[in-house]
């Protein structure tokens, strides 16, 4: 397990928090393999921004992008107002203040912790680099660790010295590319608590790469969801789960039932009702995306005649097929547990509108 969070912690910040832009940012491997296409985008000063989507989107070449692991192909890259990557441009990483936390902790198993810590503060003497990567392990509460070996750690400690190592020096832009993915889930949880914590109290701009939305939602003042190379979508977590810009982005936030159709004189026909056409024009091809928890359940009364086909026990909620009049294909719904009784199979459904969401089918590219 990781250390207890009481341990003793020190609260000196970074130099500095910068703002990093991506302006333009375009990428390919070889002539006409892009990776990424024409992304703009900004994280400010102290602010965590998570970079979401599935593998294949881009996120971690931007990342790359940004540490000067990889140059684009267009585009600039500023930090601050002064441009650090562009046609004329190109700092070395040892020359941008921006710190990286790889994927894998990349601990080397041979120093103690404290020599792993201290490893990049080259231009520090003995003493000083030592005294530095102190402070730093006592923001992450490993201080007492400081002469033990990596393979004596949990997987949530190697994480906090990786962590460590990377804001020894003081980084105006903090990186990091997945770096919760190799932790079992509780472990998860408490380490990702414990490393916002930690982001806070440095003051340090933080770009967090994962594909995980709800550690997106979690961690991020900022997200930008990608796509393909593209950036569909940047905002709050609230405001990409509540206005989502199409159907790939609010798929990638909850899990959704879709039915086709037509919007016809303002609304939408689908075998669930009919709903606003959210201002699609007459004979426009909709989607009509319900989300798992848009159904209120009931054995005595409601809109819509439903069966139950299964039942998936949950904890808290129960996951629930059923069949709906006019739909060839089941329909999902979790519901909290106790709704239904053990035995009763027809029910009836409402609707909760506002997890109701419609979209011009052209927008379908999930």
């Amino acid at each position: 397990m990781a250390a207890n969070s009481s341990s003793v912690q020190v609260t000196a910040g970074v130099s500095f928090a910068a703002r990093l832009r991506f302006e333009n940012i375009s990428h390919e491997f070889l002539p006409g393999l892009a990776t990424l296409h024409d992304v703009s985008l900004t994280a400010d000063a102290g602010e965590v921004l998570c970079l979401l989507g599935p593998s294949g989107s881009g996120k971690t070449t931007l990342l790359r992008i940004a540490a000067g692991l990889q140059g684009q192909t267009r585009g600039r890259l500023f930090l601050n107002e002064r441009e650090i990557a562009g046609p004329e441009v190109f700092l070395p990483p040892e020359k941008r203040s921006i710190g990286l936390v790889f994927q894998d902790f990349a601990l080397f198993p041979h120093l103690s912790i404290i020599d792993n810590v201290r490893f990049g503060l080259t231009a520090l003497s003995k003493d000083e680099a030592r005294r530095e990567a102190m402070n730093a392990l006592k923001r992450v509460g490993l201080a007492h660790y400081a002469d033990a070996y990596p393979q004596a750690l949990s997987g949530g400690q190697q994480q906090r010295v990786a962590l460590a190592r990377a804001i020894a020096p003081r980084p105006a832009v903090l990186l990091m590319d997945e770096p919760f993915s190799g932790l079992d889930s509780r472990l998860r949880d408490m380490v990702r608590a414990e490393t916002l914590e930690i982001l806070r109290r440095s003051r340090a701009t933080a770009i967090v790469v994962t594909h995980d939305a709800e550690e997106a939602m979690r961690l991020g003042d900022k997200i930008a969801l990608l796509k393909d190379g593209n950036l569909v979508q940047v905002g709050t977590a609230q405001q990409l789960y509540n206005q989502p810009s199409n159907l790939f982005a609010a798929g990638f936030f909850s899990e959704l039932n879709v039915f086709e159709g037509r919007a016809q004189n303002g609304v939408v026909e689908t075998p669930l009702g009919r709903f606003s056409a959210n201002g699609l024009s007459d004979g426009t091809a909709a989607s009509v995306a319900f989300r798992l928890s848009a159904f209120d359940i009931s054995e005595k009364s409601g809109e819509i005649p439903a069966r139950v086909l299964s039942r998936r026990f949950l904890g808290v909620i129960e996951l629930v097929e059923l069949a709906v009049p006019g739909s060839e294909v089941p329909v999902r719904a979790r519901v909290r547990c106790g709704a239904l009784s053990g035995d009763d199979r027809e029910i009836w459904l409402t609707i909760r509108e506002t997890d109701v969401l419609v979209f011009a089918r052209s927008d379908n590219s999930a």
